[in-house]
């Protein structure tokens, strides 16, 4: 099967190459910020994969991450950058170290969120060292908060030697929306940031896949448009119904699709939920990524009494950490702010 993704991204791919390019050729370490959004399946994940395999000459080094979708925790990204590498000649603490690269042995306290911040920063910075390299984050959409701030700050660092490739859903499609926005915000406002939104396959695009898939240089006008709106131009619907018939003619495309299988019902997880003034201030400390620690020391009560605190949140937010009730806070805009950690 063909790249149905790569059909009509011609100009983009062009346009990731001479930001690679003016990375490579500058003559000072500068870094260029590539912004890619678009709806899923339209094909964003497979344009960074064909533009990083055509970068000439080849990166020095690739940092790439993701967010975990399912049980999402402070620093995802890094901690999906360093997973299997060696990071034993980082100069940097290591309890810093493998609190950030989330591993199972990591101290329980940490350190506070703006040293952690710095740190996260310093270890791409060791990382990328003289590069040229490229930095790419998928599904900034799905970030947790503090990816999220590390990613704003790794693009406004003017002298590393990199290439950022940001990949993102829309800012409405976000697990929260107004950080969403706040990020992509920050990362278009980069001088000389690229700016690529991609849409839909056209229906003179789509005779081309089909073009390329059955050795037929005329599909007829009444398939690619049945095609078209069958997928709407996803690349992605379009991968799928031509391999639901392969092996099969191209006229098997005008067939009606199956009748799909009644969804499987989920539970949903509670809309609102009545908290305390006090879950409501250790809500904020959790916004804010503060440890039990440091919201007890900036609220004057014991970790213990936190620790109680939090368990409830959790609870009652439908939550399974403490980085999905401070996302649950922020999607709901509840009025939440933490105190000064003194």
């Amino acid at each position: 099967m063909m790249p149905v993704s790569m059909v009509g991204r011609a100009g983009e791919l062009a346009e990731l190459d001479r930001a690679w390019s003016t990375v490579v050729t500058s003559r000072r370490p500068a870094l260029t910020v590539a912004v890619i959004t678009g709806a899923a399946g339209v094909g964003k994940s497979l344009l960074v994969a064909a533009a990083l395999e055509a970068f000439a000459p080849r990166p020095a080094v690739v940092l790439s991450g993701a967010a975990r979708v399912h049980s999402p925790a402070p620093y995802d990204w890094l901690a999906a950058v360093l997973t299997g590498r060696d990071t034993s000649r980082l100069d940097l603490p290591r309890d810093a170290l493998a609190w950030l690269a989330q591993q199972p042995t990591a101290p329980r306290e940490r350190y506070p969120p703006g040293t952690l911040l710095r740190l996260a920063v310093r270890v791409v910075r060791l990382l990328v060292a003289a590069g040229p390299a490229v930095l790419v984050v998928e599904d900034l959409h799905a970030l947790d908060p503090a990816s999220l701030n590390l990613v704003g700050e790794l693009a406004t660092a003017g002298d590393l030697p990199a290439l950022l490739v940001v990949a993102s859903r829309p800012a409405e499609d976000a697990v929260a929306p107004d950080l969403a926005v706040r990020a992509l915000a920050r990362l278009c406002g980069v001088r000389g940031a690229v700016r690529q939104h991609l849409g839909p396959l056209l229906p003179a695009e789509v005779a081309e896949v089909l073009t390329q898939v059955y050795a037929d240089p005329r599909p007829s006008g009444r398939l690619v448009r049945a095609v078209w709106q069958r997928t709407g131009g996803n690349p992605y619907a379009l991968t799928e119904l031509l391999a639901a018939h392969a092996g099969r003619g191209p006229e098997a495309l005008l067939r009606p699709p199956p009748v799909p299988r009644p969804p499987r019902v989920v539970p949903q997880r509670p809309v609102d939920a009545e908290l305390t003034g006090r879950e409501i201030e250790v809500l904020g400390c959790l916004v804010a990524g503060m440890s039990n620690k440091q919201a007890a020391r900036a609220l004057g009560i014991s970790v213990r009494t936190v620790t109680v605190h939090v368990s409830n949140l959790l609870r009652k937010t439908g939550s399974a950490s403490r980085t999905e009730a401070a996302i649950w806070a922020v999607r709901r805009r509840l009025p939440v702010s933490a105190p000064a950690d003194g």
